[in-house]
């Protein structure tokens, strides 16, 4: 491997692990202003943030794999990630269904979603970076995994804009549905991650079209 390679390989891991320490902190954060503010679309936000780790650590294990040997299948950790985060977005859209009934039927309000629309900013700048600098490196590497990890940060950054677009609407005008909205939107992209993660775990190619 060439030594200009080596130092891609090791960036693409650097920012991978950039990943899963900036999803674990806006995990925590997003859950406890959500659980707080009594907004289920960012206490889901801070759900699928945790879910995001789980991810992260299946491509970290990838780019390991490779960076050592290009040529190889994938491991049984790589399998093993895939298989827990595409079931723990299908419970983390069956969750939110719950909350988005519970929540239609009590006609709950958040108390603010201020908080929300600041997080959800924050994301959208740092998600779009990242995606960027991810399929950056993996065009220098020829790597289509890891462009089409890059490609798939895009889901991230289109929850995060739910999650804004819900914040404003109803920190601007009040809208008692627009928090209800919002979390149905991440019901929508995590059933598609899901369903994602589990055609990968088989082994079949993805190109993250809906992305």
């Amino acid at each position: 491997m060439e030594q200009s390679d080596h130092k891609l390989y090791r960036n693409a891991y650097l920012l991978s692990l950039f990943t899963i320490f900036y999803n674990i902190l806006e995990g925590l954060i997003s859950m406890l202003l959500g659980f707080h503010d009594e907004t289920l679309a960012l206490f889901g936000f801070g759900v699928d943030s945790f879910i995001e780790v789980m991810s992260g650590i299946g491509i970290a294990v990838m780019i390991l794999r490779i960076r050592r040997h290009p040529a190889s299948p994938r491991s049984v950790v790589e399998i093993k990630a895939l298989k827990i985060t595409g079931t723990s977005f299908y419970l983390l859209s069956v969750g939110l269904l719950a909350g988005v009934v519970i929540n239609l039927i009590n006609h709950h309000k958040p108390e603010t979603t201020f908080w929300g629309a600041v997080i959800a900013l924050i994301s959208v700048v740092v998600m779009v970076w990242l995606m960027n600098a991810k399929k950056k490196i993996g065009r220098l590497l020829h790597s289509d995994p890891i462009v089409a990890d890059a490609n798939c940060t895009k889901v991230c950054v289109y929850m995060s804009l739910v999650l804004l677009a819900s914040s404003l609407i109803y920190e601007f005008t009040g809208f008692v549905y627009a928090d209800v909205i919002g979390a149905a939107g991440l019901i929508y992209f995590s059933v598609s991650e899901g369903k994602e993660a589990f055609e990968k775990a088989k082994g079949k190619e993805c190109n993250c079209d809906h992305c």
